[in-house]
């Protein structure tokens, strides 16, 4: 029926969020596509190349990259509001929609971001498509706040990770959900940390000689910046950007957990994704492959919802 709407919530997940382009191809094969699309962070991103046609271009963008490109787009900044100015990463990611505004669209689309100072969530379904998508993925402390409409912004993994809502306001009858976090931090309450097993993190040094990027500084510069921010390989020690992305998925995972509590989607898919680093960009085959599965694993089941629903609306409205 053409009035029975399907969304997808695309959520947050760094480098996990890879796994949404999988997700994509896989309910494509079965004949399943979205007529709503809502996307936090990462997803903002892989849903907003979707709606604009260019998916294919990201996916081999993804599926190219290695340790070296990916360090080649840190252009780190020591001055300013985020470690990342992310002009290298946004003249490539967005270089294909900047022309494009969210209006131009053939189908909805909403990028969710966070309000800096009120905390508000903000839906962005207007104005330049990559502006939305950039601000909806600046993680708070890596990448720089975006400024739109005079509101600065950045992750909307900090107020809806997972954007059922979003679908769903927007007129969605059907929701499937893509939670690509939902395996890294199930906490509980511990009362004697010797009982339990070591936590599975990233190795603190996913990338051997990152530190020539700034190597005009001086090599003492160069180790230190290698330590603080991706760790010592000697101690094991967790560097600056693992324990933020730890601190934010902990979060993000609680947040998620709370909220499709009280507004659970349709159908949920889960890829299974081993533990992953910040800058695991590179590990997009994979990750790719793993969401793919996941979302074949529920598409019979999403079909046969579907097809029951459909048939409900129809025999209610013609009784």
């Amino acid at each position: 029926m053409a009035d029975y709407k399907i969304g997808l919530a695309l959520g947050a997940g760094s480098a996990r969020g890879w796994a949404h382009i999988g997700v994509l191809r896989a309910l494509a094969e079965a004949g399943i596509f979205p007529d709503v699309i809502a996307g936090t962070s990462v997803g903002a991103l892989v849903g907003g190349c979707y709606v604009a046609g260019e998916l294919d271009a990201l996916e081999q963008f993804a599926r190219e990259l290695t340790r070296r490109k990916v360090l080649g787009f840190l252009d780190f900044n020591l001055s300013g509001t985020g470690l990342i100015h992310g002009h290298r990463l946004r003249n490539v990611l967005e270089g294909r929609v900047k022309a494009i505004t969210i209006e131009q669209l053939a189908k909805r689309f909403v990028a969710v971001a966070t309000e800096i100072g009120s905390g508000h969530e903000v839906w962005l379904s207007r104005g330049h498509l990559g502006d939305a998508m950039r601000a909806s993925y600046a993680m708070p402390g890596i990448f720089k706040p975006v400024a739109i409409d005079g509101r600065w912004l950045f992750d909307g993994a900090l107020v809806n990770p997972v954007p059922v809502s979003v679908c769903r306001a927007l007129g969605a009858s059907y929701i499937i959900a893509v939670n690509v976090n939902n395996e890294g931090s199930h906490g509980t309450v511990v009362t004697d940390i010797a009982s339990l097993p070591v936590a599975a993190l990233p190795p603190p040094s996913d990338f051997p000689g990152h530190g020539g990027i700034i190597a005009r500084n001086g090599r003492a510069v160069k180790k230190l910046i290698q330590r603080q921010l991706f760790g010592r390989e000697d101690t094991g020690a967790p560097g600056i950007s693992t324990v933020m992305f730890q601190a934010f998925n902990i979060v993000q995972d609680r947040i998620a957990r709370s909220r499709l509590a009280g507004d659970p989607p349709d159908a949920m898919i889960s890829p299974r994704l081993p533990p992953m680093g910040l800058f695991d960009f590179h590990r997009a085959e994979e990750v790719i492959d793993c969401g793919a599965d996941a979302a074949r694993r529920e598409v019979d089941h999403i079909k046969r919802d579907l097809v029951a629903r459909r048939f409900k609306t129809i025999y209610a409205r013609a009784g």
